[in-house]
């Protein structure tokens, strides 16, 4: 083949592309202006002048170039990305771990809870019973007064023998006043 016409698999070889990528930079214009079909072996091939060639392989540069440059955008935004993943990692560590520490709090807190609870029961228990102690001890002891009243009722005396008992009663008093010995207030600072 002559120097100034290359192969779509030529282009592909020396370029390092595959023939499809070739094929697909050629569009309508570029077939119109580079390309020409010849006779190879009986088969027609499409061929690319040299003004194609060099057309193409700017545009190929170019791609490779935007390529590297997106290639190498790519790479720091997956490392930031790959920060911030780390970042953000450990942020949730220590959120898992103050949630785990605020959990065992709660816990705490709940049995805390649960024994206040069954201090209440037992002491509503306690006042329960003592309020039936005070009605028990009120009920006897009214049946107790009752009972005095009674016994009062039957051993109250007569008219009669409340005056007898007020006459002996004076006599008695008397006396005992009168064997009362006067005493003299003693001075204490006299003793001195």
């Amino acid at each position: 083949m002559s120097d100034n016409l290359k192969t779509i698999k030529e282009l592909a070889d020396e370029l390092g592309v595959s023939k499809q990528t070739i094929r697909n930079k050629i569009d309508k214009d570029f077939r119109e202006k580079f390309v020409q079909t010849i006779k190879i072996k009986g088969n027609n091939t499409l061929v690319i002048n040299n003004a194609g060639y060099s057309l193409l392989k700017k545009t190929l540069q170019n791609d490779t170039a935007q390529t590297a440059k997106t290639l190498q955008n790519d790479t720091a935004q997956t490392a930031k990305t790959l920060q911030n993943d780390t970042a953000q990692t450990k942020l949730i560590c220590f959120l898992e771990e103050q949630l785990d520490k605020k959990e065992q709090q709660l816990s705490v807190k709940d049995k805390q809870l649960e024994n206040k609870d069954t201090q209440i029961s037992q002491m509503q228990n306690l006042l329960d019973q003592q309020q039936r102690l005070a009605l028990q001890d009120k009920k006897l002891l009214d049946e107790y007064k009752s009972e005095i009243n009674d016994l009062k009722a039957l051993k109250m005396p007569t008219q009669d023998t409340k005056v007898e008992q007020v006459s002996s009663k004076q006599p008695q008093e008397v006396e005992s006043v009168a064997e009362e010995p006067k005493k003299a207030p003693r001075k204490w600072w006299k003793l001195w």
